[in-house]
């Protein structure tokens, strides 16, 4: 290729203009980069040549004189979108057809043309003109690409496509896996010409084997230090079977710990013992709530240091961020990630760009889904299904952690298929071995109502909760909180999420240190504290709910051991039962379990029976049809059709069709709305401002701001109006009679 051929420009600091980034640079720079990311899962020579022709289309005499514009040149024409006219990536993708025919093409294809706007379904009412087919239509010739970058491509065509990617979901998958290697080295080759400096800030990090021995050296000194408790002895059992398990095969694993039995750091543990013996790259850490991320990234921190542990996730408090944690959360480039499960599922099946980039360092890893109960059951088959694609071809091992294991497993009964996963094994041991430690590990009794059939009044309730100094009590939605909240004294504490996370996060906090102080604290708060949060109360109240709630809940309950004779956690019938729909039928599924015979004793067995019922009676664990999309011989094999698009657009854990999310004005919420309302949103405000976010369903939202409750700060950017409608003791306040306007008066 020609060097006067342009990629990419940019000024320099005098707003003068550098040396333009060279394409043949930029595209042999880009495909080497994309194969050794591909060599991870045995593809090198696919990314290679997804580097070559990802910016073909550039090479075209319309292109250049496009970027060298009316100024001398177009600082922004090497991105793509509804703003740029003139297109390149679609004319690399048809290229790639013609040269490779449309089994070979059509795979680098999808890559190509979506490696700035996404990927692409193939042909889709949802998406229009977006598909790859309606692209492809709209191009007539590819005749004007540089003919020696059309000779480097035919002399470097892939061998045929490896049989193990050649089916279904597994095709379409290793598509997406191709996508993320191009798209992020074509970040990062791009970003090593625009921003030199902010590359330099990348790696750096330490190896697997240095973090061990910093675990090591850790864990030596904490087991000194701690008090040989009964719970301290039975934490070090957990890990040192951790340690054992860990030089076993790679493949999928199961940590069945009761709560507080030490799970976070005996996984940590296991993972990069793992990591060590099988050579893998990177620990990535799953977990269901901001609360618990920001609490066990926390520990990571004190065990293996500030700068090893990547946050990423919505809620990053901007102090535990640095320049380089930032720029590391865009690639998951270190070695220990720690993200939430909307994060990671959604990466999975979406179709941006920004959300695949990362998806390849996924491969030679190992990802440990905590409080895997949480899994959304309607999205549970597609799940399943790509975990399963990550083990068999990605070098990935998964370590599902929690005190009630979900039936994950295959299963083939009368009423029930169920594909599942394969061969998991469990780190503790036997099925015995199992039962024993939680035997070891009981610290509470779990007192079940002697008729289902009998609600308790929140009144009752209240009277029965008062004459406990220290009382945790759960219910399953956020008005039943509010209501019981409002019966109890003073000093009761509320915790929903219709608090936001910095509300909630401060509140927590001074629960635990009340806790540790020996104090009176009464709390009343929804499911939210169950994964994870490290409470300990000596009595605990459970609204009825599903097996896993309940046996999750009774984690809070005496969880340090401390009182020898057991604590209490009372399982009572509230006024209103649970909300409709996965909750309701897991109640329901909860109490035809207790109903069928006694149980003294919830053990895994019977967590097992549980929620391979529930899963049962979900009305489908596909409910977006997910899989479907996603493969090409349930659609049209001939033309490799997928819908990667459609299928992102339908998998999100949390609905933005039927939530909205509201900035409310608690603390600096209330400075950083206003900046927004006078100068517009920025990056980095809308971070910060996801501590101060409530979710509200579409009609609150709709209720509130009829009632002037919400503004438009920005164009689909909304916030209270005014303090009034946010309490320092409950969060967003949604019945006008609930305002405290005395505080606002002089």
């Amino acid at each position: 290729m020609e060097k006067d051929m342009i990629a990419h420009v940019r000024k320099n600091s005098g707003d003068t203009w550098a040396e333009p980034h060279a394409l043949s640079d930029h595209i042999n720079g880009t495909a080497k980069m994309a194969a050794q990311f591909a060599s991870a899962f045995d593809s090198d020579e696919w990314g290679y040549v997804l580097g070559l022709a990802h910016d073909a289309g550039k090479s075209r005499p319309s292109w250049q004189g496009y970027l060298r514009t009316k100024s001398g040149y177009d600082e922004f024409a090497h991105i793509e979108g509804k703003s740029r006219k003139i297109l390149h990536a679609i004319y690399g993708a048809i290229l790639v057809e013609e040269i490779y025919g449309k089994e070979i093409g059509r795979i680098l294809s999808y890559c190509i043309a979506g490696h700035h706007a996404g990927l692409p379904d193939w042909s889709s009412s949802e998406t229009g003109n977006a598909s790859l087919k309606d692209q492809k239509n709209k191009i007539e010739s590819t005749n004007d690409i540089d003919s020696k970058l059309v000779d480097m491509l035919v002399q470097s065509k892939p061998k045929s496509i490896p049989r193990r990617f050649s089916q279904g979901l597994d095709i379409s998958f290793w598509i997406r896996m191709l996508y993320s290697c191009l798209v992020d080295a074509d970040f990062l080759d791009t970003e090593n010409y625009m921003d030199g400096g902010k590359s330099i800030l990348r790696g750096g990090y330490l190896s697997i084997d240095e973090l061990l021995e910093k675990l090591n050296h850790h864990m030596k000194k904490f087991e000194e230090d701690s008090s040989r408790t009964k719970v301290n002895l039975l934490r070090n059992e957990v890990r040192q079977k951790c340690r054992v398990a860990a030089l076993k095969n790679q493949g999928i694993f199961s940590l069945s710990v009761p709560t507080g039995g030490g799970k976070t750091l005996s996984s940590l543990t296991f993972a990069l013992e793992h990591a060590k013996k099988h050579g893998l790259e990177r620990v990535i850490y799953v977990i269901p709530y901001t609360s618990i991320i920001e609490q066990n990234a926390n520990v990571f921190r004190s065990v293996l240091g500030d700068d090893q542990i990547i946050e990423h996730h919505s809620s990053i408090d901007e102090e535990n961020e640095t320049p380089k944690s930032r720029i590391s959360a865009e690639n998951w480039d270190g070695p220990v990630i720690v993200t939430t499960s909307v994060q990671f599922f959604e990466s999975l099946f979406s179709a941006k760009s920004s959300r695949c980039r990362k998806l390849h360092n996924i491969a030679n890893s190992v990802v440990i889904l905590d409080e895997a109960q949480l899994v959304p059951a309607e999205f549970l088959k597609p799940i399943l299904s790509v975990m399963q694609l990550l083990v068999d071809h990605y070098k990935v091992s998964f370590v599902i952690s929690t005190a009630t294991q979900p039936a994950f497993s295959y299963k083939n009964e009368p009423n029930f298929k169920f594909q599942g996963l394969k061969g998991i094994t469990e780190i503790i041991g036997s099925t015995e071995e199992v039962r024993t430690l939680y035997d070891s590990l009981k610290r509470n009794n779990i007192i079940f109502p002697q008729d289902f059939d009998v609600p308790i009044s929140w009144n009752d309730l209240s009277m029965d909760l008062i004459k406990h100094e220290k009382v945790l009590c759960i219910v399953s939605d956020r008005k039943s909180c509010r209501e019981l909240y409002k019966l109890m004294p003073e000093n009761t504490f509320h915790l929903s999420a219709l608090m936001c996370g910095m509300h909630r996060s401060s509140v927590i906090s001074e629960i635990k240190q009340k806790l540790l102080s020996n104090e009176p604290v009464r709390v009343i708060s929804t499911q939210l504290v169950e994964a994870g949060v490290d409470m300990d109360f000596p009595v605990v109240y459970r609204a009825l709910s599903g097996l896993d709630s309940i046996v999750q809940a009774a984690g809070r309950c005496n969880r340090e051991g401390k009182s020898e004779s057991g604590g209490n956690v009372f399982v009572f019938i509230p006024e209103r039962p649970a909300p409709p729909g996965y909750l309701r039928k897991a109640m329901e599924t909860a109490v035809g379990i207790l109903k069928s015979a006694p149980i003294k004793e919830i053990d895994n067995s019977i967590i097992e029976r549980y929620f391979s019922d529930l899963y049962w009676k979900v009305n489908s664990l596909d409910k977006a049809e997910i899989e479907a999309l996603l493969d090409p011989v349930k659609n049209d094999r001939s033309e490799l059709s997928i819908y990667y698009r459609t299928a992102s657009n339908r998998f999100k854990l949390i609905d933005d069709r039927t939530q909205k999310q509201i900035f409310v004005r608690y603390k600096d919420g209330n400075e950083l709305i206003d900046r927004i309302k006078k100068d517009g949103p920025d990056r980095m405000i809308l971070r910060k401002l996801q501590r101060y976010v409530v979710n509200v369903s579409t009609n609150e939202f709709l209720r509130l701001r009829g009632i002037g409750a919400i503004e438009e700060v920005y164009p689909n950017i909304f916030a209270l109006s005014t303090e009034l409608y946010y309490s320092e003791e409950y969060g967003l306040i949604s019945d006008e009679n609930d305002i405290d306007i005395s505080k606002f008066i002089n």
